[in-house]
Protein backbone atom coordinates (compact mmCIF):
# COMPACT_ATOMS: atom_id res chain seq x y z
CA UNK A 1 0.00 0.00 0.00
CA UNK A 2 1.17 3.66 -0.83
CA UNK A 3 0.68 5.38 2.59
CA UNK A 4 1.18 9.14 2.69
CA UNK A 5 0.30 10.16 6.10
CA UNK A 6 -0.72 8.38 9.84
CA UNK A 7 -2.44 9.89 12.29
CA UNK A 8 -1.07 7.90 15.43
CA UNK A 9 -4.51 8.35 17.73
CA UNK A 10 -8.16 9.24 16.61
CA UNK A 11 -10.89 9.62 19.02
CA UNK A 12 -13.64 10.91 16.17
CA UNK A 13 -13.01 9.17 12.61
CA UNK A 14 -14.33 5.04 13.67
CA UNK A 15 -17.69 6.18 15.62
CA UNK A 16 -16.88 4.50 19.64
CA UNK A 17 -13.14 3.20 18.94
CA UNK A 18 -10.06 4.66 19.55
CA UNK A 19 -8.31 4.34 15.93
CA UNK A 20 -5.09 5.29 13.82
CA UNK A 21 -6.00 6.94 10.79
CA UNK A 22 -3.38 6.01 7.63
CA UNK A 23 -3.80 7.83 4.43
CA UNK A 24 -3.25 6.64 0.95
CA UNK A 25 -1.39 8.21 -1.90
CA UNK A 26 -3.50 8.74 -4.91
CA UNK A 27 -7.34 9.65 -5.88
CA UNK A 28 -9.53 9.26 -8.85
CA UNK A 29 -11.23 12.03 -8.21
CA UNK A 30 -10.43 15.84 -8.50
CA UNK A 31 -12.70 17.56 -5.93
CA UNK A 32 -12.25 21.66 -6.17
CA UNK A 33 -12.53 21.75 -2.54
CA UNK A 34 -10.00 18.81 -1.58
CA UNK A 35 -8.55 18.94 2.08
CA UNK A 36 -6.20 16.59 0.91
CA UNK A 37 -4.88 17.24 -2.44
CA UNK A 38 -1.71 16.54 -1.81
CA UNK A 39 -2.69 13.18 -1.86
CA UNK A 40 -4.80 13.02 -5.41
CA UNK A 41 -1.49 12.05 -7.81
CA UNK A 42 -0.91 8.74 -7.71
CA UNK A 43 2.76 8.42 -6.12
CA UNK A 44 4.62 6.73 -4.13
CA UNK A 45 4.20 6.54 0.02
CA UNK A 46 5.74 8.11 2.18
CA UNK A 47 5.50 5.95 5.13
CA UNK A 48 7.94 2.88 5.24
CA UNK A 49 6.40 -0.62 5.29
CA UNK A 50 8.64 -1.36 8.06
CA UNK A 51 7.57 1.48 10.40
CA UNK A 52 4.15 1.13 9.68
CA UNK A 53 4.60 -2.44 11.13
CA UNK A 54 6.49 -1.38 14.18
CA UNK A 55 4.10 1.34 14.54
CA UNK A 56 0.37 -1.50 13.89
CA UNK A 57 2.62 -4.07 16.48
CA UNK A 58 3.48 -1.31 19.20
CA UNK A 59 -0.13 0.06 19.57
CA UNK A 60 -1.78 -3.69 19.34
CA UNK A 61 -4.27 -3.43 22.45
CA UNK A 62 -4.00 0.08 22.26
CA UNK A 63 -5.65 0.67 19.36
CA UNK A 64 -9.22 -0.97 18.65
CA UNK A 65 -9.27 0.17 15.13
CA UNK A 66 -7.36 1.66 11.88
CA UNK A 67 -9.52 3.68 9.05
CA UNK A 68 -8.07 3.36 5.53
CA UNK A 69 -8.62 6.61 3.93
CA UNK A 70 -7.09 8.93 1.29
CA UNK A 71 -6.64 9.62 -1.00
CA UNK A 72 -9.23 6.95 -2.29
CA UNK A 73 -8.18 3.81 -0.88
CA UNK A 74 -10.08 1.45 -3.41
CA UNK A 75 -7.46 2.38 -6.27
CA UNK A 76 -4.86 0.31 -4.71
CA UNK A 77 -4.72 -2.78 -6.18
CA UNK A 78 -3.12 -4.63 -2.89
CA UNK A 79 -6.06 -2.97 -0.77
CA UNK A 80 -7.60 -6.70 0.52
CA UNK A 81 -3.54 -7.87 1.27
CA UNK A 82 -3.40 -4.80 3.03
CA UNK A 83 -7.02 -4.99 4.99
CA UNK A 84 -6.37 -8.97 5.57
CA UNK A 85 -2.73 -8.24 8.12
CA UNK A 86 -4.48 -5.73 9.82
CA UNK A 87 -7.54 -8.19 10.82
CA UNK A 88 -4.47 -10.67 11.50
CA UNK A 89 -3.52 -8.29 14.19
CA UNK A 90 -6.78 -8.10 15.52
CA UNK A 91 -7.77 -4.17 14.57
CA UNK A 92 -11.12 -3.53 13.63
CA UNK A 93 -10.90 -2.37 10.09
CA UNK A 94 -12.99 1.14 8.75
CA UNK A 95 -12.60 2.42 5.07
CA UNK A 96 -13.21 5.37 3.69
CA UNK A 97 -14.12 5.30 0.32
CA UNK A 98 -15.43 8.17 -2.21
CA UNK A 99 -17.54 5.31 -3.51
CA UNK A 100 -16.50 4.91 -7.62
CA UNK A 101 -15.40 1.36 -7.19
CA UNK A 102 -18.42 -0.90 -5.87
CA UNK A 103 -16.60 -4.14 -7.50
CA UNK A 104 -14.13 -3.38 -5.11
CA UNK A 105 -16.22 -2.77 -2.23
CA UNK A 106 -18.43 -5.55 -2.75
CA UNK A 107 -14.93 -8.02 -2.75
CA UNK A 108 -13.93 -6.85 0.49
CA UNK A 109 -17.50 -6.92 1.97
CA UNK A 110 -18.05 -10.61 0.81
CA UNK A 111 -14.98 -11.70 2.30
CA UNK A 112 -15.94 -9.99 5.89
CA UNK A 113 -13.02 -7.83 5.96
CA UNK A 114 -14.18 -4.15 7.00
CA UNK A 115 -15.76 -3.50 9.79
CA UNK A 116 -17.11 -0.19 9.17
CA UNK A 117 -17.44 1.98 5.91
CA UNK A 118 -17.85 5.61 5.21
CA UNK A 119 -19.10 6.79 1.77
CA UNK A 120 -18.85 10.27 0.35
CA UNK A 121 -22.11 11.38 -1.91
CA UNK A 122 -20.99 14.97 -2.95
CA UNK A 123 -23.92 16.13 -5.32
CA UNK A 124 -26.94 15.17 -7.11
CA UNK A 125 -26.28 12.74 -10.03
CA UNK A 126 -26.59 15.48 -12.23
CA UNK A 127 -24.32 17.80 -10.79
CA UNK A 128 -21.83 14.62 -9.77
CA UNK A 129 -19.01 15.66 -12.46
CA UNK A 130 -19.33 19.57 -11.79
CA UNK A 131 -18.79 18.62 -7.94
CA UNK A 132 -16.25 16.01 -7.86
CA UNK A 133 -14.35 16.08 -11.54
CA UNK A 134 -14.92 14.85 -14.85
CA UNK A 135 -14.16 10.66 -13.75
CA UNK A 136 -16.84 11.36 -10.73
CA UNK A 137 -19.92 8.74 -11.49
CA UNK A 138 -23.50 8.96 -8.83
CA UNK A 139 -24.33 5.80 -10.22
CA UNK A 140 -21.04 4.21 -9.16
CA UNK A 141 -21.37 5.93 -5.51
CA UNK A 142 -25.26 4.47 -5.62
CA UNK A 143 -24.49 1.34 -6.58
CA UNK A 144 -21.93 1.16 -3.49
CA UNK A 145 -24.55 2.07 -1.02
CA UNK A 146 -26.90 -0.15 -2.21
CA UNK A 147 -23.93 -3.19 -1.53
CA UNK A 148 -23.37 -1.79 1.67
CA UNK A 149 -27.24 -1.57 2.33
CA UNK A 150 -27.40 -5.34 1.29
CA UNK A 151 -24.91 -6.49 3.52
CA UNK A 152 -24.57 -6.68 7.45
CA UNK A 153 -21.56 -4.05 7.57
CA UNK A 154 -22.17 -0.77 9.70
CA UNK A 155 -21.93 2.27 7.34
CA UNK A 156 -22.35 6.06 6.61
CA UNK A 157 -22.94 8.37 3.80
CA UNK A 158 -21.06 11.72 4.21
CA UNK A 159 -21.80 15.06 2.64
CA UNK A 160 -20.13 18.18 2.32
CA UNK A 161 -22.32 21.19 1.82
CA UNK A 162 -20.72 23.20 0.05
CA UNK A 163 -21.58 26.72 -0.67
CA UNK A 164 -22.54 25.40 -4.52
CA UNK A 165 -24.99 23.18 -2.86
CA UNK A 166 -29.02 24.43 -2.17
CA UNK A 167 -31.80 23.49 -0.55
CA UNK A 168 -32.95 21.79 -4.01
CA UNK A 169 -29.76 19.51 -4.40
CA UNK A 170 -29.79 17.97 -0.87
CA UNK A 171 -33.51 17.08 -1.17
CA UNK A 172 -32.82 15.11 -4.45
CA UNK A 173 -29.91 13.19 -3.08
CA UNK A 174 -31.67 12.19 -0.49
CA UNK A 175 -34.57 10.84 -2.98
CA UNK A 176 -31.39 9.40 -5.20
CA UNK A 177 -30.03 7.40 -2.30
CA UNK A 178 -31.35 3.89 -0.43
CA UNK A 179 -33.15 4.45 2.77
CA UNK A 180 -30.17 5.13 4.84
CA UNK A 181 -28.34 4.22 8.46
CA UNK A 182 -26.71 7.02 8.82
CA UNK A 183 -26.64 10.72 6.61
CA UNK A 184 -23.79 13.27 8.00
CA UNK A 185 -24.31 16.74 6.83
CA UNK A 186 -20.21 18.11 7.00
CA UNK A 187 -19.82 21.84 6.95
CA UNK A 188 -17.88 23.60 4.47
CA UNK A 189 -14.21 24.35 5.05
CA UNK A 190 -11.82 26.34 3.27
CA UNK A 191 -8.66 24.38 2.38
CA UNK A 192 -5.24 25.35 2.81
CA UNK A 193 -4.11 24.02 -1.07
CA UNK A 194 -6.45 24.73 -3.68
CA UNK A 195 -6.02 25.38 -7.74
CA UNK A 196 -5.61 28.84 -8.59
CA UNK A 197 -8.55 28.27 -10.36
CA UNK A 198 -11.49 27.36 -8.61
CA UNK A 199 -10.42 30.42 -5.91
CA UNK A 200 -13.68 31.73 -6.83
CA UNK A 201 -15.72 28.80 -6.18
CA UNK A 202 -13.88 28.23 -2.77
CA UNK A 203 -14.34 31.54 -1.27
CA UNK A 204 -17.99 31.73 -1.91
CA UNK A 205 -20.16 32.23 1.54
CA UNK A 206 -20.32 28.80 3.54
CA UNK A 207 -23.85 27.87 3.91
CA UNK A 208 -24.87 29.02 8.09
CA UNK A 209 -24.70 26.68 10.57
CA UNK A 210 -28.94 27.34 10.75
CA UNK A 211 -29.63 26.81 7.08
CA UNK A 212 -27.79 22.89 7.57
CA UNK A 213 -29.89 22.39 10.85
CA UNK A 214 -33.21 23.54 8.97
CA UNK A 215 -32.29 21.36 6.00
CA UNK A 216 -31.48 18.36 8.65
CA UNK A 217 -35.06 18.97 9.38
CA UNK A 218 -36.35 18.84 5.75
CA UNK A 219 -34.15 15.57 4.46
CA UNK A 220 -35.28 13.95 7.66
CA UNK A 221 -38.85 13.21 5.98
CA UNK A 222 -37.48 11.49 3.26
CA UNK A 223 -34.08 9.92 5.37
CA UNK A 224 -34.88 9.03 8.36
CA UNK A 225 -31.48 9.23 9.91
CA UNK A 226 -30.13 12.47 9.09
CA UNK A 227 -27.52 14.33 10.96
CA UNK A 228 -25.07 17.84 11.07
CA UNK A 229 -21.12 16.80 11.67
CA UNK A 230 -19.23 19.04 13.53
CA UNK A 231 -16.42 21.31 11.21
Amino acid sequence: MRIAGLVKTSLIDYPGKVAACLFTQGCDLDCFYCHNRRLIPVADGTVPDQALHDFLMRRKGLLDAIVITGGEPSIHPDLADFILSLKRLDYLVKLDTNGQHPEVIQYLTERQLLDYVAVDYKAPASRYQEIGGKEADARKVIRTIQVLSAGKIDYQVRTTVLPQLHKEDLLTMAAELPELPLWVLNPYQIPEIYRQQDEGEIYKDPHTSWFINQIVSDLALVQSKVISGKA
